[in-house]
C-alpha cells in the first residue's frame, strides 16, 4: 500500500511538472515561427548561390549572411520549445528561386511581413500568456528582421551598380542574429553582445 501511495505521488509530481504553457498559442507560434526561420535560411542559401550565378557577389554575401541570422533564429525558438518541453519541427519546403532581383523583392516581402505582422502578433500573445523567455527569442528575431529588410531594400536599389561586385564581409551577432556592414558599434544594438563576437560572413 504505502509503494502504491509512493508511486501516486511521484505521478501526481510529474504531471505537475509538465509546463502550463503547452497547448498555449504562443506554443504554437513559436512552432510556426521555427519552421519559418528554418525554411528562410534554406532559401535565402538559395537565392545566395543564383546571385553569384548572375555576378552579384555582394549580394550573394548578404544573402548568407541573412541565412546565418535565420539560422540562429531558428535555435533560438527551438531552444524556448523545448524548454516548453516541446519538439520543433519544421517542414522544409523547395526554395522558389528566380533571378536576383525577384528573390530581393520576395527577400524584401517575407521580412517586411515578419517586421510589421507575424512577430508582433506573435510578441501580443506571448506577453498576455507571460512567457519571457518566448518574448525574448521573438522580439530579437522581430529587431534583426527589420534589419534584414532595410538591407534587402538597399541591395535592391542599388542592384545595376552591385552587377560584378565581389563577395563582401557582413557582421552577423551570434546570440541574436543583428546582421550589419557596419562593425563600428561597441555592442549589438539589439542584445549588446560585443563587436568581438560578431561572426563575419562573406
Amino acid at each position: 500500500m504505502l509503494r502504491y501511495l509512493s508511486f501516486i505521488l511521484f505521478a501526481t509530481m510529474c504531471l505537475s511538472a509538465v509546463p502550463a504553457i503547452a497547448g498555449t498559442a504562443t506554443l504554437e507560434n513559436l512552432q510556426a515561427a521555427y519552421n519559418g526561420e528554418s525554411n528562410a535560411h534554406s532559401r535565402y542559401l538559395a537565392f545566395a548561390k543564383q546571385a553569384s550565378l548572375e555576378g552579384y557577389g555582394e549580394v550573394a554575401s548578404l544573402f548568407r549572411a541573412a541565412a546565418r541570422a535565420e539560422e540562429i533564429h531558428a535555435s533560438n525558438h527551438a531552444a524556448v520549445l523545448r524548454r516548453l518541453g516541446a519538439v520543433p519541427q519544421a517542414k522544409l519546403e523547395a526554395p522558389d528561386v528566380k533571378p536576383t532581383r525577384e528573390n530581393l523583392q520576395a527577400a524584401i516581402k517575407g521580412e517586411c511581413y515578419e517586421r510589421d505582422t507575424m512577430y508582433p502578433d506573435f510578441l501580443k500573445q506571448a506577453r498576455a500568456e507571460g512567457n519571457r523567455d518566448a518574448v525574448r527569442s521573438l522580439n530579437l528575431a522581430k529587431t534583426a528582421e527589420a534589419e534584414h529588410a532595410k538591407l534587402y531594400s538597399q541591395a535592391l536599389q542599388n542592384l545595376d551598380s552591385l552587377k560584378g561586385s565581389g563577395s563582401k564581409g557582413f557582421f552577423v551577432c551570434p546570440i541574436c542574429g543583428f546582421t550589419t556592414s557596419d562593425i563600428n558599434s561597441v555592442t549589438c544594438p539589439s542584445c549588446f553582445t560585443p563587436k568581438e563576437r560578431f561572426e563575419r560572413v562573406a
